[in-house]
């Protein structure tokens, strides 16, 4: 990693712990969630986070962005690493039908399931992508995302949040051959 590269990620892992909020039993009893929504009010934060996952995304056509906090650390990315946003989204909230069907991808969470839907016509066939989020938790989100990405053609190019939670070992559920880089780790 470029020395310039480093200091970026490691002003935005600053940022990330400085600002983040905890907020136990939310959204159930016994789940400590990690809330970014205070680096994400503050400009200087953002702008930092979202330089430093571009740069560690590589170079990418589409920052695909994981509903919801994942949407704003994706635009914000997009718009520092010149790519565009490829929304994936919870179920109902995209039109298609017919030869527009959704591609749907199901997952586990550490307190639940959901599934994500994707319009694959937004992906160009070997579109550079990289997965976007907030927090790497359990890894079914993201190994979702990356699975959405390669059923609609395109060619994931890394996984990288915010901040990973390591003692609930999601690495290991995303692909051998994808690249995942956290800005900040946490047990």
């Amino acid at each position: 990693m470029s020395d310039a590269r480093a200091a970026v990620v490691e002003r935005a892992a600053a940022a990330i712990i400085e600002r983040t909020r905890l907020t136990p039993d939310f959204p159930e009893p016994g789940v400590l969630f990690r809330d970014l929504t205070p680096v994400l009010c503050h400009s200087d934060s953002l702008g930092v986070v979202a330089e430093a996952i571009a740069s560690l995304g590589g170079e990418a056509d589409l920052y695909a962005a994981l509903e919801a906090r994942g949407f704003l650390l994706g635009a914000a990315a997009a718009v520092a690493g010149g790519g565009g946003v490829l929304p994936l989204r919870k179920p109902g909230k995209l039109p298609g039908t017919g030869t527009d069907a959704l591609l749907v991808q199901g997952y586990q969470l550490e307190y639940g399931s959901a599934s994500l839907e994707l319009q694959p016509a937004d992906v160009g066939k070997g579109a550079r992508v990289v997965v976007v989020d907030d927090v790497l938790a359990t890894g079914g989100t993201a190994a979702a995302a990356v699975e959405l990405v390669r059923r609609a053609g395109g060619v994931v190019t890394a996984v990288v949040v915010a901040m990973e939670l390591a003692a609930l070992g999601g690495r290991a559920r995303i692909p051998a051959d994808v690249p995942i880089h956290a800005l900040t780790t946490v047990d």
